[in-house]
C-alpha cells in the first residue's frame, strides 16, 4: 500500500515546476504577506509527503476511517440498457462522508495539524467538501469554518445539517450570485485577516501554489485503486476515462495513474447548466479564456470586463468560474478531451443509474454519467468507459423532489 503515497509517481512530464506552473497556468499570485505563508505551507508538504510517520498515519485513515479502497463496479444493467460500451464505477460515493474530497480534506487536516495550526477554514458549494474537512476537523482535534453561498445553503440543506453536527461553523455569504465564487472570495477574505493560526483547506485542484499539486497528489490514490481494480477484475486497462470537473480534483484523481498510458482516453465533463448564454452555465473549459481568479492563472469564464462571469447550473460543486490550472495545461496540449452536459441531462442520468443499478448519484457525479450514456452507444461492446462516480446524491435529494419531482414522478 505505501506505493500508493509515492506523490511523485503522478505527475506527469514533471508537473508543477518549482513555481507551481503547469506551462504557463498555476502560480502563485498573492498579497506580499502571504507569500511566506504560502511558502510555508510549500516546505511543509514537501517535508511531510517524506516522512514515513505521516504516510503511515494517512495510510491508516484511509483504510480504517475512509473505508479504502474505494470498490470498482460493473454497472451491467446500465451497459446493457445503452448497448454499447461496457460501464465500470470507481465508487468515490461509498467513502466515509459521501464523496472523494475525504481523500485531500484527512491530508489537508493532518497537514495543518501539524504546523500548529488552530483552524481549518474553507469554502464548499456542495457540501462535500465542507462535510469532508468538517470531519476531518473533528478527527484531529480543530476549529472549522466552512463558507458558504446563501443559494447553496439552500440547495444541500442536509450537508448543511451534517457540518453543524459535526462541529463545524457554517458561515453564510450574502454577497453576488451566493454560490461557490462567492463563497471562495469569503474564505479567502477571512484567511488573510489571520494566516498564522488558520490553515486554508482549498476544496479542489485549484487556488495559489501548492494547492494544486497537493489536492491532486492526495486525490491521486482514486487513480492508482482504479488502475489496479480494473486490471484486475478485466485484464486490461480501460479504453476511456470519464470523471466530471467544475475545479476539477475527482478527475485530476482519477487521470493521475493513467497519464503514461496512451491507449486511454480521458474525458473531463463541464457542466453546460441551462444554456451557453452567460451566468446559465459553468463550462469554463469550453467557452472560458486564460485569465486570473483566486490566486492562480487557469480558463476563467469572463464578463465583458475581463471579470469572472456569474456561472449557475443544477450541481452546485460545479459551479465556479475557473478551473484547475493542470486541467488548463491538459487542455491546450490536447491531453485531455473536455465534453459539456446540461442539466437536463445530468438529471435524466441521475434517474437513470438510480432505478437501472440502485446508485444515487450526486448531480455533479451525474454530469460524468451523463457523458458516459451518450458515448457507450457509440462504442463497440468490447469497449469499457471507467467513471469516477465522486459522490453519492444524498445531499441532492430534497431539491430534485421540489424543483423537478412532478416531471419524474417522485413528488
Amino acid at each position: 500500500m505505501k506505493e500508493q503515497l509515492d506523490f511523485n509517481a503522478f505527475r506527469g512530464a514533471d508537473l508543477p515546476d518549482e513555481k507551481g506552473f503547469f506551462g504557463e497556468y498555476g502560480g502563485r499570485f498573492v498579497p506580499p504577506p502571504l507569500e511566506p505563508i504560502m511558502k510555508e505551507i510549500e516546505d511543509a508538504y514537501e517535508d511531510i509527503k517524506k516522512d514515513p510517520s505521516f504516510i503511515e498515519e494517512l495510510l491508516y485513515l484511509q483504510k480504517h476511517y475512509t473505508g479504502r479502497p474505494s470498490p470498482l463496479f460493473y454497472a451491467e444493467n446500465l451497459s446493457k440498457s445503452l448497448g454499447g460500451a461496457q460501464i465500470y464505477l470507481k465508487r468515490e460515493d461509498l467513502n466515509h462522508t459521501g464523496a472523494h474530497k475525504i481523500n485531500h480534506c484527512l491530508g489537508e487536516a493532518l497537514l495543518a495539524k501539524k504546523m500548529g495550526k488552530k483552524k481549518l477554514i474553507a469554502e464548499t458549494g456542495a457540501g462535500q467538501h465542507g462535510v469532508a474537512l468538517a470531519t476531518a476537523a473533528a478527527l484531529v482535534g480543530l476549529e472549522c469554518d466552512i463558507y458558504m453561498g446563501e443559494v447553496d445553503i439552500y440547495k444541500e440543506h442536509p450537508n448543511v445539517v451534517r457540518m453543524k453536527i459535526l462541529g463545524a461553523n457554517v458561515v453564510p455569504v450574502t454577497h453576488g450570485l451566493k454560490t461557490l465564487k462567492e463563497a471562495v472570495d469569503s474564505a479567502f477574505e477571512a484567511y488573510v485577516g489571520d494566516p498564522v493560526n488558520q490553515f486554508y483547506a482549498i476544496g479542489s485542484v485549484v487556488g495559489p501554489h501548492p494547492f494544486p499539486m497537493m489536492v491532486r497528489d492526495f486525490q491521486s490514490i482514486v487513480g492508482v485503486e482504479a488502475r489496479e481494480q480494473f486490471l484486475e477484475m478485466t485484464g486490461k486497462l480501460p479504453d476511456n476515462l470519464m470523471a466530471c470537473v467544475g475545479g476539477g480534483s475527482n478527475a485530476m484523481g482519477l487521470f493521475s495513474a493513467f497519464l503514461n498510458d496512451e491507449s486511454v482516453t480521458m474525458y473531463g465533463v463541464e457542466p453546460a447548466g441551462t444554456s451557453f448564454k452567460t451566468g446559465d452555465h459553468a463550462a469554463t473549459l469550453t467557452l472560458g479564456k486564460p485569465g486570473m481568479i483566486h490566486g492562480f492563472k487557469c480558463y476563467v469564464l469572463q464578463d465583458e470586463n475581463g471579470e469572472p462571469a456569474p456561472v449557475n447550473t443544477i450541481a452546485s460543486g460545479l459551479d465556479y468560474p475557473g478551473v484547475g490550472p493542470q486541467h488548463s495545461y491538459f487542455k491546450d496540449i490536447e491531453k485531455v478531451k473536455y465534453e459539456t452536459i446540461n442539466d437536463k441531462e445530468a438529471i435524466d442520468a441521475f434517474m437513470q443509474l438510480s432505478r437501472l443499478e440502485g446508485i444515487i448519484p450526486a448531480l455533479e457525479s451525474s454530469h460524468a454519467v451523463a457523458y458516459a450514456i451518450k458515448l457507450a452507444p457509440t462504442l463497440s461492446k468490447d469497449e469499457t468507459i471507467l467513471v469516477n462516480l465522486s459522490g453519492r446524491g444524498d445531499k441532492d435529494i430534497d431539491y430534485i423532489v421540489e424543483k423537478y419531482g412532478d416531471g419524474l414522478g417522485i413528488k
